[in-house]
């Protein structure tokens, strides 16, 4: 995992900054309670979309365990943020009406830690709104990048933490419903035929990393004889998901 301490002063430029998180906030909306509540955004980051979700009647509350990233998200919301693990949420029991997962269960290598404490400190009826499927989200539209990869990526994706299936299974065993489901795009994301390449050939692609690497090489080739090399293709689709307890 990234150290976030050190990524932290330029984390925002490079997650798609203002646009992303300007979609990312207007999805999370769409899936909120409306009306006064207490909404917990869980690694919230340096706090670029947690300020976008005050309202007034609104409490809105950030926590991560990166000081760096905890610095930034202090100006965007003063007196609003704290430090703390997402397995042991420093707060106490039905203390929220909404939980926001953005960008996180991914990461971890088993999310039912983060699961189980999002859902503790849920008030009954409350919300939990969490990304899914993260990995996907490049290939969410078709394109040629989209089917000129699908074969190695359906064979080498490794198991990831945030699958939608997996993750509605774990909330129905704590007692929550999926009510409600939203997409939002990485505005200007979108990667060329040559970006991706790039990235492939420098072992940042996980489902790259575990194929044989004459079928990495074939995809490629593949990859350098479409069209538009430097024209990006659509942007990234982020799924999100309700759930309700």
């Amino acid at each position: 995992m990234l150290d976030y301490d050190d990524e932290a002063r330029h984390y925002d430029a490079s997650r798609g900054g203002e646009p992303r998180a300007r979609a990312a906030a207007e999805a999370l909306e769409r899936l909120l309670p409306h009306g006064p509540c207490t909404v917990l955004d869980l690694a919230c980051g340096t706090g670029i979309v947690t300020e976008r979700l005050r309202r007034p009647g609104r409490t809105v509350l950030g926590v991560d365990r990166s000081p760096g990233m905890l610095g930034l998200a202090a100006r965007r919301v003063p007196g609003g943020v704290v430090r703390g693990d997402g397995a042991r949420l420093p707060f106490a029991s039905d203390a929220v009406d909404a939980v926001v997962i953005v960008w996180l269960l991914h990461l971890l290598p088993d999310p039912v830690p983060v699961l189980s404490e999002a859902v503790r400190v849920l008030r009954p009826g409350g919300v939990l709104v969490t990304t899914v499927d993260k990995n996907d989200a490049y290939f969410a539209e078709d394109s040629d990048i989209a089917e000129v990869t699908a074969d190695l990526r359906r064979r080498y994706a490794p198991r990831v933490s945030d699958r939608s299936d997996r993750l509605l299974r774990l909330a129905a065993e704590r007692g929550l419903e999926a009510t409600g489901r939203t997409r939002f795009p990485g505005t200007g994301q979108g990667r060329s035929p040559r970006s991706w390449r790039e990235v492939i050939e420098a072992g940042s692609i996980s489902w790259c990393t575990h194929a044989p690497r004459d079928e990495v090489a074939d995809v490629c080739r593949r990859l350098a004889a479409l069209p538009d090399q430097d024209v990006p293709r659509p942007d990234p689709l982020y799924p999100l998901v309700a759930l309700t307890s």
